[in-house]
């Protein structure tokens, strides 16, 4: 079957370029181009370029089309190898986002993709935003088989795995840490990001070392015409930033730069509130891209990121002949270098190399000072995690034909783990009696990995991507070899509905130990080693998609099947320190879990017209197995929510004023309680012991809650003014945070307390555009 498009090249030539966006040269990804009469095509990748093999003819009609841009017809004579390239215009003004149905996306029905989720960013700017501050991770929350765990948690969970298993990837660069204040806010600022895809299943080849998600983000190449500037005063955080041509049409930059305000009020204030006290809170994003296009061939991009958060306090007690100080601090953040080049070989092979430096650290820093008249008193504690990736990968896409396209690539990453070090010192009178650093040293993986993929349309209905992907991995005096074959099936039944079915097998050769159920992460990333051996999963999936013209505007709907079957999985040991590196971190784990997810997902959207959105289901169960927690039975893992209901809107009022709301309904989330209790007399006196039957056979309250929001934008003189105004949780809905016991000691009466943190909360921003 590959080699009959070979076979069949007589008389046929190729039509190749780039499609781009008209007012600031940005290179458009997935933009649709097909040939008018037989409605065969294709869309561009992720660089905007695009390969289509045609037989010659006097006249062919090409249609250019992309989601809210008008449509370009181009008539050519086919009789040899044609360079084109086309720069779409939008059909949005400044303030519209109404969309029609002619310049929509190529229909779902004839994707070679499931379980897949592209989200446009200005889509997710209109959303409520807590603070003001548009985050696209809250709208990918929204999506069926996708949880943000409970609220003020950090992570995603897609398909009843962990947030370690899911790939986070800027820029064709990884990350390890990607959202701030717990969770609230995600370390993606939608002013430096173009696009943002999801996948949970039907894997493609190109992607490894996660078992449950992909989320490929794009930042904004820069505007090759024209400088603009974008800035924001929230109540969350403020950011500006800019864009412009280094030369025009050649090369242009990008930055942006947010930052917590909560800090610089805080500490001064708390001052006054808290005697003796100090106590701040800050995170930082800031991005950097620079794009260079050295010929028609060639094009550099260099992108930058590092992100950071800090919470710290001082104590400070003043006493008669001196004073006591008490300090602590803990942050954590990723750094990331990007440097790309594109290379086009001809008009049917495309190359793409990445050379990429990633970090990410955890650390906490405690000092005690004594300062008296005669005596002088320095203890310092600091504890320190972090992994830095140094990666090269080449990834190539050969256009052999409208029938067959193949993608095969190389890549080769240097993991250096720190898992725990704690530097520990005490200075007496400017002595250092104890000066020591303990806990476990760098540890060295290297992970080599080589893909091939066959996507190869069979006939005009039946389409399959084949992929297979080997993967090496070697840490000490140990190696992994693990061979991961993919296959995803799109078979069209008639012109409107397609049934889709998808197998991956994944390994994972990195682990992540945290206990960031709520609040503050304590993220630790390790390796895989001989005793505690890479993760993986298997999983299968079947659907039906199909989209829709009704009354002229564009519905997509799909509903799929997922089970998933997950081994080597860790959990720490109950009891066990998570931030003291004197004990060995292999010894805190337990291993060789097992879990198992299965579900179905139901997911209708609109996309075109005055009023977009969708509305998503999921029903699941998610468990999981340890040999030595809970007796050895499986048990309902945390996350598991049997319901998931999820709904967006947003409506353009006018060309001035939108509106939007989204409202989220979940089964509470699974925990452990008690089933009785009895007194005890221990050498401290009476205490109550409680009696457990299981782990997780309890469930939180269900959780709901609706956020609305609204925006007022203007054309001032120089530029563009935005009020946004949105309500978190606005009917006020008392959704459990956590539980605790409170015994009334008079009649000895135990009851179980609610915490709800988060109430109603309002806000507002300002922006403005030039």
């Amino acid at each position: 079957m590959m080699l009959l498009p070979f076979l069949a090249e007589a008389q046929m030539s190729v039509v190749s370029g780039y499609v781009t966006d008209a007012s600031n040269g940005e290179r458009l990804i997935g933009a649709t181009v097909y040939e008018s009469r037989t409605r065969k095509g294709t869309v561009t990748n992720g660089y905007g370029f695009y390969s289509l093999t045609l037989p010659f003819a006097d006249t062919t009609e090409l249609i250019f089309s992309y989601v809210g841009f008008e449509e370009q017809h181009k008539l050519l004579k086919i009789n040899g190898n044609i360079k084109l390239n086309v720069a779409l215009e939008s059909k949005l003004t400044l303030n519209e986002v109404v969309v029609t149905a002619e310049a929509a996306e190529r229909p779902v029905q004839q994707r070679l993709e499931m379980s897949s989720i592209s989200l446009p960013v200005r889509e997710a700017k209109l959303l409520p935003a807590l603070g003001g501050e548009s985050d696209v991770m809250k709208a990918v929350q929204l999506m069926p088989g996708v949880q943000s765990g409970n609220e003020g948690t950090s992570g995603l969970y897609v398909r009843g795995g962990s947030p370690d298993q899911n790939l986070m990837i800027l820029d064709d660069a990884p990350l390890y840490y990607v959202n701030h204040l717990g969770g609230f806010v995600s370390i993606f600022n939608t002013d430096a990001i173009s696009s943002i895809n999801l996948i949970k299943g039907g894997f493609p080849a190109r992607y490894g070392n996660r078992l449950s998600s992909v989320m490929d983000v794009r930042m904004k190449d820069g505007n090759l015409k024209e400088h603009h500037g974008d800035a924001m005063i929230g109540m969350v955080a403020s950011k500006i930033a800019l864009e412009g041509p280094i030369k025009k049409d050649t090369s242009s930059y990008l930055v942006s730069v947010r930052r917590f305000m909560y800090d610089i009020f805080m500490r001064p204030l708390s001052k006054v509130l808290f005697e003796n006290t100090t106590e701040a809170y800050s995170f930082y994003d800031f991005n950097v891209k620079l794009n260079y296009r050295l010929s028609d061939k060639d094009a550099l991009y260099l992108s930058l990121y590092s992100g950071r958060d800090r919470i710290s306090t001082k104590i400070k007690e003043k006493v008669p002949n001196g004073s006591y100080v008490n300090r602590f601090s803990k942050s954590w953040g990723n750094q990331l270098v990007a440097l790309r080049w594109n290379h086009l070989f001809g008009p049917k092979l495309f190359s793409n190399t990445t050379l990429s430096y990633t970090r990410y650290h955890y650390r906490t820093d405690l000092q005690n000072e004594t300062d008296l008249t005669a005596y002088n008193e320095i203890i310092t504690d600091n504890y320190l995690s972090s992994i830095n990736d140094f990666s090269l990968k080449s990834d190539f896409q050969f256009y052999q034909s409208e029938h067959y396209r193949m993608l095969f690539g190389v890549s080769s990453v240097l993991h250096q783990f720190k898992p725990s070090t704690e530097e520990y010192s005490e200075n007496y009178n400017g002595f250092l009696p104890i000066d020591t650093v303990f806990g476990n040293g760098k540890l060295l993986c290297w992970e080599n990995a080589a893909y091939i993929e066959n996507e190869i349309y069979l006939s005009e209905n039946i389409a399959v991507n084949a992929g297979l992907r080997l993967v090496h991995n070697f840490v000490e005096d140990t190696s992994f070899l693990h061979l991961e074959p993919r296959l995803l099936l799109n078979w069209q039944i008639g012109s409107e509905l397609s049934l889709k079915a998808s197998y991956s097998r994944m390994y994972q050769n990195v682990h992540l130990l945290t206990n960031s159920g709520s609040g503050m992460p304590t993220d630790l990333w390790l390796p895989a080693t001989k005793d505690i051996v890479p993760e993986d999963a298997t999983q299968f999936a079947v659907g039906l998609a199909t989209t829709q013209q009704i009354k002229g505007q564009t519905f997509d709907f799909s509903a799929e099947l997922f089970y998933k079957q997950m081994r080597h999985l860790i959990a720490y040991k109950t009891g066990v320190s998570t931030q003291s590196a004197i004990v060995d971190w292999q010894k805190k784990i337990e291993k060789d879990g097992q879990g198992t997810a299965k579900g179905i997902e139901l997911l209708a959207r609109k996309s075109t017209g005055r009023t977009t959105g969708w509305i998503g289901s999921t029903l699941s169960r998610t468990t999981r197995q340890f040999d030595n927690i809970n007796d050895g039975k499986p048990y309902l893992f945390k996350y598991d929510r049997p319901l998931d209901l999820s709904l967006a809107v947003v409506h353009k009022l006018t060309d001035n004023i939108s509106c939007s709301m989204t409202w989220v309904y979940g089964t509470g989330n699974a925990f452990t309680l008690p089933v009785g209790a009895y007194s005890a007399l221990t050498d401290d006196g009476w205490e109550t012991v409680y009696i457990y039957e299981g782990i997780n056979t309890f469930r939180m309250r269900s959780y709901h809650r609706l956020d609305v929001g609204i925006s007022f934008e203007k054309q001032k003189e120089h530029g563009t003014r935005v009020w946004n105004v949105s309500v978190y949780n606005a009917y006020n809905r008392m959704n459990p945070y956590f539980y605790y016991f409170q015994t009334d000691w008079q009649t000895h009466e135990i009851k179980l307390m609610q915490v709800t943190m988060f109430p109603m909360m309002p806000s507002v921003s300002y922006e403005y555009k030039f």
